[in-house]
């Protein structure tokens, strides 16, 4: 029993150093850095590399076994006798060499795993909405009854409506005869600008107007948001006239999703100018076309998923439309996520740099031996 003892005496010694520098680390963080320890004010950078704890066992090991090798072996006639003799305060302080070694390799370990605190945190709270943009690029965009053309004129204001939302999430979607996705919901608002600006008439088929596929698209765009405000602005001139998906239909799924659906109806009346060319002078030359409109149905969309429909005429109407738009929704507060850490290696390492100086010490003044 007391072989086994004295073959334990080190890891018993490990064991009982470490609930006080433990405490000690504790102390130093909370009470010097003053930061609490928990989950949200404290992290590892490095998880991964707690596998080097396993280099202190592995010191434990190696000292055992050197300490065993290295023991002095001496001849006597009456070695029972001694052995029966009470061992002296240096006997049971002898491990105390290996157990703060094996402490320190376990302090940089926890010291490489990249300890970290929160040493400040902004608490701003940003508003935010996530909005799809739908724009109409059928071929009846071309009117020019709202100046310069139906296509020009929201060009215009959506790239100030963009500008002006900085804190939103924005997407936009284009629909034709089909309708796709430009870009998904970003913040990166330059980027959208920029496609916006380049989109032109015909880069997609415009010889059909499918509203009820361009609210689908951007239903999918908003499928995961978290927002508390969910919104589609849907900017089209005409009746919807292709398409696998029924307004009214896309509506219904807008309106379990929780997404409104704002309509904007473009255009005063199904009989618009449309620019044909230039005469010999530089002036345009228009000629007169039938687009054909459907009022009622983009009310009904709006009705359902609980937003209003607007009817523009002019690019000022456009504009007041989709201020008013926002003037309805209700902002998400959303917690900004950026923090500062601070690193806490140096508390670790400071610790384990003394226990290997007390270590040394201990064993050129008190525990020296010889032979």
């Amino acid at each position: 029993m007391k072989r086994l003892v004295a073959r334990l005496r080190p890891l018993i010694c490990t064991l009982a150093l470490l609930v006080p520098v433990a405490a000690l680390c504790a102390y130093l963080v909370e009470d010097v850095y003053g930061v609490p320890l928990t989950e949200k004010s404290f992290r590892f950078e490095r998880p991964a590399a707690l596998w080097l704890i396993g280099g202190a066992l592995l010191v434990l090991a190696v000292r055992g076994w050197l300490e065993r090798r290295r023991r002095p072996r001496l001849q006597v006639s009456r070695g029972a006798d001694l052995r029966a003799v009470a061992s002296g305060p240096r006997v049971w302080l002898s491990p105390l060499s290996t157990a703060m070694r094996v402490t320190a390799v376990a302090l940089m370990a926890v010291g490489l795993m990249g300890p970290q605190s929160i040493h400040a945190r902004d608490a701003t709270e940003v508003e935010g909405i996530d909005i799809v943009l739908a724009l109409d690029l059928s071929l009846s965009m071309q009117a020019a009854d709202i100046k310069p053309s139906r296509f020009d004129a929201t060009q215009a204001v959506v790239d100030e409506f963009i500008r002006r939302r900085a804190n939103d999430r924005i997407g936009a979607v284009i629909f034709g005869r089909d309708a796709y996705t430009l870009l998904p919901l970003t913040t990166d608002h330059e980027a959208l600008r920029t496609l916006v600006k380049e989109l032109e008439l015909g880069i997609i088929e415009g010889r059909g107007t499918a509203i009820g596929n361009a609210i689908g698209v951007s239903l999918n765009r908003l499928r995961r948001s978290s927002a508390k405000s969910k919104v589609v602005i849907l900017a089209t001139d005409g009746e919807s006239n292709s398409g696998n998906v029924s307004p009214t239909q896309a509506a219904d799924f807008a309106s379990t999703l929780g997404v409104k659906v704002y309509t904007i109806l473009m255009g005063r009346s199904e009989d618009a100018p449309v620019q044909r060319g230039l005469d010999l002078f530089g002036r345009p030359l228009f000629d007169r076309g039938n687009f054909p409109i459907n009022p009622e149905l983009l009310r009904k969309v709006a009705s359902q998923t609980g937003a209003d429909a607007f009817e523009v005429s002019d690019r000022e109407g456009l504009e007041r439309s989709f201020h008013t738009i926002l003037d309805q929704l209700e902002k998400s507060q959303i917690e900004d996520a950026g923090r500062v850490y601070g690193e806490l290696f140096g508390v670790f390492a400071a610790v384990a740099l003394a226990l290997l100086l007390l270590e040394l010490l201990l064993g050129t003044l008190v525990l020296r031996r010889w032979p």
